[in-house]
């Protein structure tokens, strides 16, 4: 069976490099990783928006001052907590996961390739958007802005010049930095509204699954008797063929500790009967959950209206875990520049301001490493196997 993430990711990533070729000398390659496309596209509107709207733009950059360092408070202490639970607690996941296609982040849906490049792209030119926004507002030019790759993974960014930066007072240059991490959050704040209140009611009143396919399982369920492939069509006596996809869920969460009983289409077209135990959620443990991961199975048409479901779960997904993480005090990213800069008001010697600044980094940097471990032993894993399997 074709994989069409693998396939559209290849399909991507040719047409880029046969444009990077041919267009060699318009682009800027830094430390063979990190390759800059600059433009002067939104630029004219930057400085527009910086004329029109001065005094919405003072409130919206105060505010993000005021959440940026809330969210620097929360997100540092929540890696701190969750990453000695990870250390102390066998089972416990890790905190942190990287945002990639075909990972598995729990509670979250699977991330298709095309989701995760629109995802990542949005996020971005809102991000970089803001920071050069807010640069015109106080007069400091913004020389580029354009696209950039960190890898295989898309970016963008904006140029503002650093000398007419550094001259403006703290609170300009904190204003400046927590503009594009307030961006993100305020966004995914909005898009989490719209979700609630009106896409995902629409989707489950009028969308109906055809079944639900097995994909994979979570790390505390095993069973013989289902497996990848498999389509699920009942839940103990409700038939979910052409039923809406809550109707499901709701069978499960409210069965803690029981069993339930499946209906399932195994991968050989055989109907057969499984019986599990619905497992407390981690989250709420008065919730229940199978451990399954499952995909629905849609009509054409219920199909296109979940692709964008999904686009936008993914859009408020990735805007606010990358919005925190930024908020991170955490050497060159925005919540690093805000620490560094509030650092230096508060101690005025130089040497002294960079040791802590550079401790507070080595710290957060070694707990983000920590919650990487599984995730680099899976690749190293998906690396060297097909190498031992040819040796041997």
């Amino acid at each position: 069976m074709i994989n069409y993430d693998i396939l559209f990711a290849i399909i991507f990533y040719a047409i880029i490099l046969i444009i990077f070729f041919k267009y060699r000398s318009k682009f800027d390659v830094q430390g063979k990783i990190f390759v800059m496309y600059r433009t002067k596209l939104g630029l004219k509107l930057m400085d527009y928006l910086s004329k029109k709207i001065p005094r919405l733009l003072k409130i919206f950059s105060f505010l993000g001052i005021i959440i940026g360092f809330g969210g620097m408070i929360y997100i540092s202490y929540f890696v701190i907590i969750y990453t000695l639970k990870f250390i102390l607690i066998p089972g416990t996941e890790p905190v942190l996961s990287p945002v990639l296609p075909g990972v598995h982040i729990p509670g979250a849906p699977p991330l298709s390739f095309w989701h995760w490049i629109i995802s990542i792209l949005v996020l971005a030119v809102i991000h970089e958007f803001s920071h050069g926004v807010i640069a015109r507002l106080y007069n400091v030019k913004v020389k580029s802005s354009g696209f950039a790759f960190l890898g295989p993974v898309l970016a963008a960014f904006v140029e503002p010049d650093e000398k007419q930066l550094i001259k403006k007072s703290k609170k300009v240059q904190l204003e400046m930095f927590a503009a594009g991490p307030f961006s993100n959050i305020l966004l995914a704040g909005i898009i989490l509204l719209f979700l609630s209140y009106v896409f995902s009611p629409y989707i489950d009143e009028n969308v109906q699954v055809k079944g639900l396919k097995v994909i994979g399982f979570e790390k505390e369920f095993s069973t013989e008797d289902l497996k990848k492939g498999d389509i699920i069509l009942g839940i103990n006596n409700l038939d979910i063929v052409n039923k809406r996809l809550s109707d499901f869920f709701n069978e499960v969460k409210n069965k803690t500790d029981q069993e339930i009983t499946l209906k399932v289409k195994s991968t050989l077209e055989t109907i057969k009967t499984v019986s599990l135990k619905v497992l407390p959620s981690k989250d709420d443990p008065k919730l229940g959950k199978l451990g399954v991961l499952v995909r629905g199975i849609y009509d054409t048409k219920d199909k296109i209206l979940i692709w964008f479901w999904l686009l936008t779960v993914w859009l408020f997904i990735t805007n606010l875990g990358v919005g925190l993480f930024n908020l991170l005090p955490l050497g060159p990213v925005d919540g690093g520049r805000m620490f560094t800069t509030a650092v230096s008001y508060f101690i005025k010697d130089p040497n002294k301001a960079r040791k802590l600044t550079n401790l507070v980094s080595l710290i957060l940097l070694s707990l983000i490493v920590i919650n990487l471990l599984p995730f680099l032993y899976k690749l190293l894993i998906f690396i060297i196997t097909p190498v031992i399997n040819l040796i041997t």
